[in-house]
């Protein structure tokens, strides 16, 4: 049987990453982020509604996330669903819930006017060398030992500045 789990979103960030680590001292980052959606109503009315997601990353993909984003900071990340499951403390019964894992992310320029900021769409970050979107490039596989991640995103980070409006951006 075919199956296919994967998640693309880009929002803003709820509150600052809360990083942990496992027995064997690899990170665990978990935030959440707020994804907007925008549309009219039958009625022609303008309408916001807004969806927040729980997120859990990896290793030094974790690391770097809590490390450069901050609450309200943008960012795109792709991952996959996994369902939680556990039973509450309390005696309430079985208690379950949806979270987004992080497996590629990148930066988003918030248009804020930070100072430093090159050029337009910021740096990639990606766990696997399968893609990623550009920036750097990180390979879950090199964790332990000598080298600690390859540069082999390819390019700038797939932004380009040039000139766009601001009200044209979906959040």
């Amino acid at each position: 049987m075919a199956s296919f789990n994967k998640v693309m979103l880009m929002g803003n960030l709820t509150r600052d990453v809360e990083i942990r680590h496992t027995s064997g001292n690899t990170a665990v980052g978990k935030f959440g982020i707020a994804v907007n959606r925008k549309f009219k109503t039958q009625s022609g009315e303008q309408r916001e509604e807004v969806t927040f997601v729980d997120c859990e990353a990896w290793g030094r993909t974790a690391e770097v996330i809590a490390q450069y984003l901050t609450r309200g900071s943008p960012i795109f990340i792709e991952g996959r669903l996994k369902l939680d499951q556990w039973e509450d403390k309390n005696g309430g019964g079985k208690r379950s819930k949806h979270l987004i894992v992080v497996e590629n992310f990148q930066f988003i320029n918030s248009g804020q006017g930070g100072g430093n900021s090159g050029g337009g769409g910021g740096g990639g970050y990606a766990r696997s060398n399968a893609g990623g979107g550009g920036g750097s490039s990180y390979d879950g596989a090199n964790q332990g030992g000598g080298s600690q991640g390859s540069n082999q995103g390819g390019g700038n980070g797939g932004g380009g500045g040039g000139d766009f409006n601001h009200d044209d951006i979906p959040f």
